[in-house]
């Protein structure tokens, strides 16, 4: 059964627990909308009215749907207008309102982009704009939410504009079943840890072309540390990754992959063996494969869905 993209409307009574500023804490954040996750470490407005935010020499005057815009680009590097929200619950413009606004004081960017009969407005964050959230953050639970600046491929843009919808059909599922979203995750984050293990053994060996295929053992450990498969000595890596808590407080993760019409041959064989959780870009009939079985969560359910139009 095909299902609405959008999140549910935020109620009044979620609105008023979130006015003022401040952190929130583990137990504040059960049953937090999707949307709001990635603000919950940030020490930023979040009601309706705005309020001075300083950031060294600079200020800026922000209500909560402003930082939300803010920490949801920064957290998932590209996302259309469409996809972000006003205070009011509307779609954002790139015009108007919130994205308009935070154009205009330099903490975001706008760019056209189109794709077929398809048009739209991609935001991204400005370096001030990463600022903002990273000068206003309090201690994680955990390891924190990384923010991005920039684009660091722009050929990957058609993919990556992508994951943030991905992510609310997979955080939308997960807290229907009364689970706790805590954090997310992008490959970039995976990707750069895995470089870093990759520099450390090849500093360790005095061998600067260690790679995975030298050191097949200490790179399946790596990877199992990290819950992410290794196969022919490959380790496999999603496009989002969320952290979650289940209703009694077990942690868990689910892996999403967008799947373009690029993903072909070997490298959708590799991406199916995997077990993430799989969503269609193009067109609007999207098949959602839900699979599971790589952390035994389950067996995989398919269900037709529109993710995207």
């Amino acid at each position: 059964m095909d299902r609405d993209i959008d999140p549910r409307p935020r109620d009044e009574s979620r609105d008023r627990h979130q006015s003022g500023r401040g952190a929130l804490s583990a137990s504040d954040g059960r049953g937090l909308d999707p949307r709001e996750v990635v603000t919950k470490d940030l020490d930023l407005p979040r009601g309706r009215h705005r309020e001075r935010v300083l950031v060294r020499e600079h200020h800026y005057d922000l209500r909560g749907s402003e930082v939300r815009a803010l920490a949801t680009v920064g957290a998932f590097r590209v996302v259309p207008t469409e996809d972000l929200r006003e205070a009011t619950g509307r779609t954002a413009n790139a015009r108007t309102g919130d994205v308009y606004r935070l154009r205009q004081a330099g903490l975001v960017r706008t760019l056209p982009y189109g794709a077929g009969r398809d048009r739209t407005t991609l935001v991204v964050l400005t370096p001030s704009g990463r600022d903002v959230l990273e000068s206003h953050r309090r201690p994680a639970d955990g390891r924190p939410q990384v923010f991005y600046a920039g684009l660091v491929k722009p050929r990957e843009v058609p993919h990556d504009s992508h994951l943030y919808r991905a992510y609310l059909r997979a955080a939308d599922r997960l807290a229907a079943r009364g689970a706790t979203v805590r954090r997310v995750v992008l490959d970039y984050e995976l990707k750069r840890d895995y470089q870093r293990f990759l520099h450390q053994r090849s500093r360790s060996r005095r061998d600067e072309t260690v790679d995975d295929r030298a050191l097949p053992e200490s790179v399946e450990a790596w990877a199992r540390a990290y819950q992410l498969p290794y196969e022919d000595s490959h380790v496999q890596f999603p496009d989002v990754r969320i952290e979650y808590d289940h209703p009694d407080g077990r942690r868990d993760l689910e892996d999403l992959e967008v799947w373009t019409p690029h993903y072909r041959g070997a490298m959708a064989a590799a991406k199916t063996s995997a077990g993430f959780t799989r969503y269609r870009a193009g067109g609007r009939g999207v098949l959602s494969t839900r699979g599971g079985s790589r952390r035994g969560s389950g067996p995989a359910v398919t269900l037709a869905e529109e993710l995207l139009s």
